[in-house]
């Protein structure tokens, strides 16, 4: 299910920049109108997943200058639609206004490196993924205490699968062991994008079932949490947390492949 909205300029501007034409300011208007309802599309996936304080209108202002850019820089030699490449531009101009915000509590990194050690341990000694009351049980935690750690810790978007997409990653002299065990270690900053895919697949494939449908569903068939948890029968709550358990897996795993 896609659920972005399509453009009645998507043949005309894949043509137009193919005849290495220049777009007029009146087209380029036009053009920015027209994806508007893709930007805050994007921006309202995202903005579900973060605090309350991170504004909606933030996120819509930083995707529209990834929309100029993406008009500015577009190259249809590299065969790609202009709608999927514009779309590459305006989430990593979202994600990189995030990280310069720094919004993420130094308490709840913590919280998730200790969750990440728990399921990593669990998961070496079992030879299996750690369920629910395992690792609620090696966290010293209820049930319930777990379930409120990680509705504490899923504004984090640890292991963003969105963030493989992107195109323009930018090069760092950071090796990949320092940039995944760092405390505000940004697992996508020095990443070899075959070499993450490859990992992510198999991460993805070995995942328990409902987190493994959840991340499916999320990614892409494009539902939201709330249309997944009708499909699977939980609540929107619920598959929240089957979400952020599946991202915590994911990047446990992947720091494992690239520090082995």
């Amino acid at each position: 299910m896609n659920r972005q909205p399509t453009s009645r300029f998507k043949d005309y501007t894949q043509t137009y920049f193919t005849q290495g034409g220049q777009l007029d300011a009146e087209t380029r208007s036009e053009l920015i109108l027209t994806y508007t309802p893709l930007i805050k599309y994007i921006a309202a996936r995202l903005a579900s997943r973060l605090p309350a304080h991170v504004a909606l209108d933030d996120l819509v202002s930083c995707g529209i200058i990834g929309l100029i850019d993406a008009i500015e820089k577009f190259d249809p030699a590299k065969n790609v639609q202009f709608k999927t490449y514009a779309e590459f531009r305006i989430k990593g101009a979202m994600l990189d206004e995030l990280r310069a915000l720094d919004w993420v509590p130094r308490s709840v990194r913590r919280k998730v490196t200790d969750l990440e050690k728990t399921y990593s341990d669990l998961e070496k000694k079992l030879g299996r993924p750690a369920s629910d009351e395992e690792t609620a049980a090696a966290l010293s935690l209820s049930l319930e205490e777990f379930y409120k750690l990680l509705d504490e810790t899923k504004a984090i978007s640890f292991m963003d699968i969105d963030l493989i997409r992107q195109k323009h990653l930018e090069a760092t002299d950071t090796s990949i062991v320092e940039t995944f065990t760092g405390d505000d270690a940004d697992p996508f900053a020095a990443l070899n994008i075959a070499e993450v895919r490859e990992v992510v697949a198999q991460a993805i494939t070995d995942l328990p079932e409902k987190e493994k449908l959840t991340v499916s569903l999320y990614y892409f068939d494009e539902l939201t949490m709330k249309e997944i948890g009708e499909v699977l029968g939980y609540t929107e709550s619920r598959i929240s947390q089957m979400h952020s358990k599946a991202m915590l897996r994911l990047r446990t795993r992947l720091k494992k492949s690239l520090q082995g």
